[in-house]
């Protein structure tokens, strides 16, 4: 016999796997992205679902400039989870990424890049080829996040196809007539200089200075009988509040209430026509006293007349340029809320006063409008020619407070529309512009009209809408209920023309409009956008040209992105799409601006929502909810965090974070879920590491002959996939992390596993307890790497190269669990309660120094009459369920356990303390139960 000592070691089946335990993921992810391409993964997923139901999700473009944010990241990256979760769930789920191309940042951008005033072809063919620059760089960027997509396919809006399919689109909303061309106040930057959609607003605080202004009465002996007065003593003044001075030059009526309460009030400055409500706000604001002469209600005094505040005011040529009256008209709109009850009301730069003035019989032609795109007044303006309207402000106060027009004057902080782009202020401007309807009303070349306004068919549409969160339901309906005409026409040169031919003494459109349009699509298929641009009027309408202006108006960039479920799903990618689309998902700020403009476009063209569901996400934000700006420091930029920690680690932050508020991230956010992806990833290396020696075809065993804690821990792994793919049929994905985070710890890790590794290294390579345990095993990693496949997507590929079988995770289907066992549930989570509670007094034993592990503890434990059944079933296995050496079980009233240290001896191999250890001669170290597993029939577990 030999001396030397037996390598007991070597005799244990210990786990092994080339999954590194470090994922090394900056180095390795960037190689995962070029195998996805060089194999064409995407396409081979499309191969494998050919024939299955198609899930669709619209992309909602991003814009073709700047490098990506954090913000595009939780877009795509939550895009991602869920187009490659319907794909596990054996749907065909179509994911196309497009870009938004034209419109005024590129244009900008181009100003910049080679100065202003560039011939439009020069514009169009630098924009075209900027945005291909900017699209390429976000593509890349994109990829490296791990997102699949028909990348070598994507749509572009400015792509031939798309361009032309806009002009048909804007064609058949224009057939069921919902467009017109009027004169109406629109939005209006001074920076763009172009008028603005609802969309492209945004309120912040601006500094104003109100005024209280008077008009003086032209007609004081009606004024007077409209109160039952006989005369008045002294000139009278209609009193207005406003915060928009510039306004004052281009005012010409005032508005009254009809149904509100007036006074005429007696003033050391004159009599003063007040609201009745706020005659003692406003005689405090203006420093006077007053007496009220009399009361009437404001329809008593429509029509009368006021003069302009410089109805007597020379200019310095001595012209008069104000001389003109301020007829009173009845508007509801005119309130008691702050002010004097008074509005005046410039009608070129205000909705509700171009409305009044229209309806008043004040024509479109009439209506002044001095206020140019670039801000300035006109050169012939009275005055202020010339002036910027924000320095001509001041300069028009001091003028009112010089002809004692003036009453009051301070300064306010109020909330004020802004641009978008330019953060800037705006202004309503009154301009010729094309509009989409959304009321009743004539359009221009009806020839299939809708039987419903275009708000009443997009207030029914969504109706049939599903919403995530449902929240949005609300949001997009409050919307579309108060939303005003579409102006969908721009004063730019990038972007797809109006093609359309206006005469140029009755600004009637071309009667051969229809035609014309199908023509110029087709042209702009052939070349683009510059094929129109560059036809001569001559060219399409002949012998007309000379009565004719070609229109050099573009379509609203929204216009763009909202047609593209028309011009993407129906045309350039029909093949791979359906018509809605399953799904739309963007920034809950979109409720104003994509998915209103799409839904308003399918409306107007299909009587119904391009899309069945509407999920929207939070922004952005740092750990302590702050906007992200580069002034505070606080800019999280996911190119840097891809090259430090890996594109997984903003992938699983997005999966783990409740994306339907804000989102916040910044080191620390991050330095948790690094740990949160260690954990995870630690447990899927122990699972794979377990079955490295284990070939399902041969040594995989039949359920119904698996222990009972196996046929547990599978049943537990059917219930948990049961619950991540119903979160993932309504798209959340922070609960299915929770959940997997949990299951790993506790119930794998704390128990199952914990468990589970006794039986793994010692018992026989190939015996039942250890072939059944990696039976449950190989099951639930298979399972496992599907669940997290969404957002795990680089882990689990690279996982799938070492324990699956077929090219790619993704194109595989969630695992097939036979159904949940309830009963064995109940009775596994029992037993683990009791277990929970044993090992409380292990711990305690443990912590005072008296056992080292718990395999040194002998337990009493005491049970009541049930449990005492339950425990008592196990038999000799239950000593494995608790991880202890020994257990006696006694029966009685309440759960209670005793611990003590053994005084066995501890086996060398399998570390229990037993008495056989050393029965047999020839191994004086090992127990019992160890040589049998070495060298006899080996033990026999049907439990645990």
């Amino acid at each position: 016999m030999s001396d030397t000592k037996p390598d007991y070691r070597s005799t244990l089946n210990l786990p092994d796997t080339p999954f590194p335990m470090r994922g090394d993921l900056p180095k390795r992810e960037a190689g995962w992205v070029k195998e996805w391409e060089d194999k064409g993964i995407y396409k081979k997923l499309r191969d494998a679902r050919c024939g299955a139901p198609k899930f669709v999700l619209h992309d909602g473009p991003p814009y073709a400039n700047g490098k990506i944010h954090i913000g595009h990241a939780v877009n795509k990256v939550l895009k991602d989870m869920i187009v490659k979760a319907r794909q596990l769930k054996g749907l065909d789920a179509i994911y196309v990424p497009g870009w938004d191309c034209h419109g005024l940042p590129i244009e900008n951008a181009i100003e910049k890049l080679h100065g202003r005033n560039l011939p439009r072809d020069e514009v169009q063919a630098k924009s075209r080829a900027f945005a291909t620059e900017q699209i390429a760089g976000q593509m890349a960027d994109f990829k490296r996040l791990g997102v699949l997509g028909e990348w070598d396919n994507p749509y572009r809006t400015m792509d031939f196809g798309n361009e032309a399919q806009e002009i048909r689109a804007l064609k058949r909303i224009m057939e069921r007539g919902f467009v017109y061309r009027g004169l109406k106040p629109v939005y209006w930057c001074f920076d763009c200089g172009s008028s603005l959609a609802e969309f492209e607003i945004e309120y912040a605080d601006k500094k104003s200075q109100t005024l209280d202004v008077g008009f003086k009465c032209a007609e004081p002996n009606k004024l007077a009988a409209a109160f039952g007065l006989k005369s008045l003593a002294k000139d009278a003044f209609a009193v207005i509040w406003t915060t928009t001075a510039w306004t004052i030059p281009a005012n010409q009526a005032l508005n009254l209430n009809p149904e509100l309460d007036y006074a005429l009030v007696d003033t050391e400055r004159g009599i003063l026509l007040l609201a009745a409500s706020l005659v003692e706000k406003c005689l405090e604001r203006y420093q006077l006293a007053g007496t009220v002469l009399a009361t009437t209600q404001g329809k008593n005094l429509a029509l009368l007349k006021f003069m302009h505040p410089f109805y007597d005011v020379k200019d310095e040529n001595g012209n008069q340029g104000y001389h003109r009256f301020s007829p009173v008209f009845l508007a509801d709109y005119a309130t008691a809320d702050d002010g004097t009850g008074i509005v005046h009301s410039s009608p070129a730069y205000g909705v509700e006063d171009f409305n009044s003035c229209i309806a008043n019989g004040i024509s479109s032609d009439d209506i002044l409008n001095p206020v140019q795109g670039n801000g300035r007044y006109v050169d012939e303006l009275a005055l202020f020619g010339g002036l910027n309207i924000w320095k001509a402000a001041p300069l028009i106060i001091e003028k009112l407070r010089e002809h004692g027009r003036l009453f009051d004057t301070h300064d306010i902080v109020h909330s004020y529309p802004h641009c978008w782009r330019h953060k800037t202020p705006v202004i309503y401007r009154a301009a010729a512009q094309w509009f989409v309807r959304m009321d009743e009303g004539e359009g221009v070349f009806t020839k299939d009209k809708a039987g419903k306004t275009l708000r009443q068919l997009a207030l029914a549409a969504i109706e049939a809408t599903s919403f995530y969160p449902e929240n949005g339901k609300a949001r997009l309906q409050g919307m579309i209920a108060g939303r005003p005409d579409w102006c969908i026409s721009r004063q730019r040169n990038w972007g797809v023309p109006l093609p359309f031919f206006i005469h140029t003494a009755t600004g009637e459109l071309h009667p051969r409009t229809m035609e014309i349009m199908d023509q110029a699509a087709d042209m702009v298929q052939a070349g683009g956008i510059e094929a129109w641009s560059k036809a001569s009027a001559e060219s399409i309408i002949g012998a007309d040209a000379p009565d004719y202006i070609k229109s050099t108006d573009i379509l609203d960039v929204w216009f763009d992105s909202g047609t593209t479920h028309d011009h993407v799903l129906r045309h350039s990618h029909a093949a791979q799409s359906t018509w809605p689309a399953d799904l739309y998902l963007e920034g809950h700020d979109q409720h104003r601006g994509w998915f209103h403009s799409s839904l308003l476009t399918a409306c107007a063209m299909y009587d119904h929502a391009p899309y069945k569901g509407l999920l929207t996400h939070g922004f952005t934000v740092d750990g302590k909810g702050r906007k992200m700006s580069k002034s505070e420091g606080n800019v999280v930029v996911p190119q840097e965090v891809s090259d430090k920690l890996g594109a997984e680690i903003i992938r699983l932050w997005c999966a783990s974070t409740d994306y339907s508020g804000d989102l916040g991230i910044d080191d620390k956010i991050l330095a948790r879920v690094v740990d949160a992806y260690r954990r995870i990833r630690n447990t899927l290396r122990f699972l794979m590491a377990n079955v490295s020696d284990f070939d399902p075809a041969k040594d995989a065993v039949p359920y119904e002959d698996m222990l009972e804690i196996d046929r547990y821990a599978l049943s537990r792994a059917a219930q948990l996939q049961t619950d991540i793919l119903a979160h993932y049929e309504v798209y959340e994905f922070h609960p299915v992390v929770s959940k997997l985070q949990i299951y790993c710890s506790e119930d794998l890790g704390a128990f199952y596993l914990d468990i589970l590794k006794d039986r793994l290294y010692t018992t026989g390579p190939k015996s039942l307890a250890r072939r059944s345990a990696q039976t449950a095993l190989w099951q639930i990693t298979h399972a496992m790497l599907r669940w997290m496949a969404p957002f795990l997507s680089f882990t689990a590929e690279e996982a799938w190269k070492v324990f699956g079988q077929s090219e790619s995770i993704f194109l595989e289907t969630y695992a097939d669990f036979k159904p949940q066992d309830d009963a064995l549930l109940a009775k596994w989570s029992r037993i683990r309660e009791i277990r929970d509670a044993v090992n409380k007094d292990i711990e305690a034993l443990r912590a005072d120094g008296k056992v080292g592990s718990s395999l040194q503890a002998n337990v009493a434990l005491e049970v009541n009459a049930d449990d005492h059944a339950l425990l008592a079933g196990l038999g000799e296995d239950l000593k494995f369920v608790f991880i202890t050496s020994a257990i006696d079980l006694v029966a009685g009233s309440a759960l209670q356990s005793r611990v003590s240290a053994s005084s066995a001896t501890k086996c060398e191999r399998c570390w229990h303390y037993r008495d056989d250890v050393g029965h047999d001669a020839a191994h004086p170290t090992i127990c019992g139960r160890c040589t049998s597993n070495l060298y006899g029939a080996g033990e026999d577990r049907k439990f645990a």
